[in-house]
Formats: C-alpha cells, structure tokens, sequence
C-alpha cells in the first residue's frame, strides 16, 4: 500500500478539517463553557458572568474559523469519493450546508451572552425569545445534517469500497457527539469540558481517525 504524502489533497484537506475543529472548538469553549454546567438552550444562566472581552475573544476565533470547516467537508468528500461519487458529493454539499448555517449560529453567541449578563428587563426578555426563535432554531438544521452526514458516511463506508476500513463506521460524527453526552450523564465533572463544543470534538476525532486512514491510502 502507497503511502499518501502529506501535501496531497486528501491528507491536507483533513488537516484543515482537524484545524477547524480545534480553533471553532476554542471559540466556542469561550462563548459557551460553564464551570457549574447550567447548560441549557432555553435559559442562559450559564453564560452570566462572562466577560465581553471573554465572550468577543471567542466571537472571533469561532467565527473566522468556522470556514476551514467547509476544507474538511471537501476531505470527507475525497475518502467517500471511491464508494460511490454521487453520494460522496451528497455528503459534502449537506454538510457545507450545516457547517455554513452553524457559522452563522456561533455568530450569535456573543450577543446572546451580553443580553445574559444584562439587568432582566421586558426589553431583554424580548430580546432573548427573539434570540432564540431566530438562532437557537438553526441548531435544529445543524443536527439534522450532521445526522444526514452520518447516516451516509456509515452506508459508504460499510460498502468497503472507500478509503475507509468498515471499522470506522461507528466513528461517525453524530455517535462522537453523543459521545459527549453521555460522558456528561455519567461524570458531570469531566463532562462538563466537552458537552458546550460537542460537535467540534466529534469532529476533532473524525478528522484524527480519518487522517490517518488517508495516510494509508
């Protein structure tokens, strides 16, 4: 078996999938994490007392990084590209779709968490249900393409016909994210660090498992 070089596509672009994962990641660790894990998408309590240099902090590296993730959905592309290119390309226009949508929903979050840590007034009240009308509800097209994603990856991939070994199957993004859920359920302690960037984990381990199987190709 050929070893792939470093500078290829299909290794290059999944080191740039890796890199947005973990820059998107530290973002929104600043934007999100709460130490006494008061998570919650309908009360905002968890983000009281984060500072707006904090919270401007992780704007911008969240934001500006999010586009490095649109490389990666192109690096998934290539691995799936031999099982069946239709479906490949299928894949990777949903989850560019759910990664564009997601960049505009962490662009949010900042405002969000300056709204949270404002005196409770009706203007703010409204402020906050607009919120989430108009943002929380772009969660809800970033799961279901994520899980659209998934479901695609483990079909092609069991087919044995990508760069993918069948194993990896059950390494997809939506099982990794609730990975982190359930390390929340069982250890809220250790939990508590991943469940805010869940989907940035779940793709920091995609990309590390997927990287070195394009190492191999």
């Amino acid at each position: 078996m050929i070893k792939c070089d470093l500078k290829s596509p299909l290794v290059l672009t999944g080191i740039i999938g890796l890199l947005a994962s973990i820059l998107v990641g530290a973002g929104e660790f600043f934007l999100n994490f709460d130490d006494l894990a008061r998570y919650s998408e309908i009360n905002y309590d968890f983000m009281s007392g984060t500072s707006n240099s904090v919270l401007s902090k992780g704007h911008f590296i969240g934001v500006l990084s999010a586009p490095l993730y649109l490389v990666g959905c192109w690096h998934i592309y290539l691995m799936l590209k031999p099982a069946n290119k239709s479906w490949a390309m299928a894949a990777f226009l949903i989850s560019a779709y759910g990664f564009v949508v997601g960049a505009i929903w962490i662009g949010s979050r900042a405002s969000i968490g300056t709204l949270a840590n404002m005196t409770d007034t009706s203007q703010i009240q409204m402020l906050i249900e607009l919120y989430q009308f108009r943002y929380e509800t772009l969660l809800t097209v970033i799961r279901i393409t994520t899980l659209v994603l998934s479901l695609i990856f483990i079909g092609l991939v069991l087919t044995g016909k990508s760069h993918y070994p069948r194993w990896v199957a059950v390494f997809n993004p939506i099982v990794l994210i609730i990975g982190s859920f359930i390390v929340f359920a069982v250890s809220p302690e250790i939990g508590k660090y991943p469940l805010p960037i869940a989907l940035n984990v779940a793709f920091f381990i995609f990309f590390s498992i997927s990287i070195k199987q394009a190492l191999k190709v």
